[in-house]
């Protein structure tokens, strides 16, 4: 089923992410990842395609494992920065043999070492999505930022270059995680005053450890709230009582978006079966999954 085609049913939907190991051995432990949350029936399952500008060789194995397997949507993630165009041709032909027709089409991380764009090479995500579209029938989403892409001018200049993926064929948004709701409710009132209609997931990160929230800061210059920033102050030293805080802090966001009208939530699980859980669990009369 394409992911645009659930969103158009107007039912809440939450889905849960996962990444692809680096090493091969250690395929097996992310296969019964896939099976833990499988198992608590997620809307749809992402896989990532590599972090930090990466190439992972697993993204399609996992997509495969969690739609072919497990029997649950599969969103398999593209990125273009380190790859040419005879790469992502041969990805795109993977996922049409094994008839995943999700894909959420991004640049992704610069690296550190490469020089880009290459000559092989796409410039943006719009790029991307004009080949998908061109390479078979595939269901495109996108990223985007309710606080602005880092790199944009201004949150103004990234809106008008996410109105040209949406022209150019990508289907629905996922956001990038965000702490206080407030951002993305203007943020959804500032790209509907453009044109921008489509579906819109929201992306919130579950934060369980001190770690996750360094990183945070340090590379999205996603704003903490003080009422969050509160939370982790109280609970830095505890870590079992950080994550329980961290959780009930994503379920309390998710409520007030649900409440609000945002029926679709997407969830960074960082490959954790137990925090997803977790939260469904807190969600469970409001989300029901059939």
């Amino acid at each position: 089923m394409k992911i645009s085609e659930l969103l158009r049913e107007k039912e809440v939907t939450i889905s849960c992410e996962l990444f692809p190991p680096k090493k091969g051995s250690e395929l097996q432990k992310a296969h019964d990842v896939v099976r833990e949350m499988a198992q608590l029936k997620p809307a749809y399952i992402s896989v990532t395609y590599g972090a930090s500008g990466g190439i992972s060789e697993h993204t399609v194995d996992l997509a495969n494992e969690v739609q072919n397997v497990n029997d649950v949507i599969a969103l398999a993630h593209l990125t273009c920065a380190s790859s040419g165009r005879d790469k992502i041709q041969e990805v795109l032909g993977e996922l049409q043999e094994k008839k995943i027709e999700n894909i959420l089409a991004l640049r992704g991380d610069i690296p550190a070492d490469l020089d880009f764009p290459l000559p092989n090479q796409y410039h943006h995500a719009s790029e991307l999505i004009q080949e998908i579209k061109a390479f078979g029938d595939f269901c495109i989403g996108g990223a985007c930022y309710p606080e602005g892409h880092p790199e944009a001018e201004s949150i103004e200049a990234d809106i008008d270059n996410l109105k040209r993926k949406v022209a150019v064929g990508c289907e629905f948004l996922t956001t990038q995680m965000f702490f206080d709701n407030n951002i993305l409710y203007n943020f959804l009132y500032r790209i509907l005053k453009k044109g921008i209609e489509i579906p819109v997931i929201a992306g919130i990160m579950p934060v369980t450890n001190i770690n996750q929230i360094n990183r945070i800061t340090s590379l999205s210059g996603t704003i903490l709230p003080q009422r969050f920033r509160a939370i982790v102050e109280r609970f830095a030293e505890n870590p079992a009582a950080l994550k329980q805080a961290g959780i009930a802090y994503a379920t309390e966001q998710i409520i007030d978006l649900i409440a609000n009208g945002v029926n679709n939530i997407h969830i960074y699980t960082m490959n954790k079966p137990d925090v997803a859980g977790a939260i469904l669990a807190n969600l469970s009369e409001i989300y029901k999954a059939e």
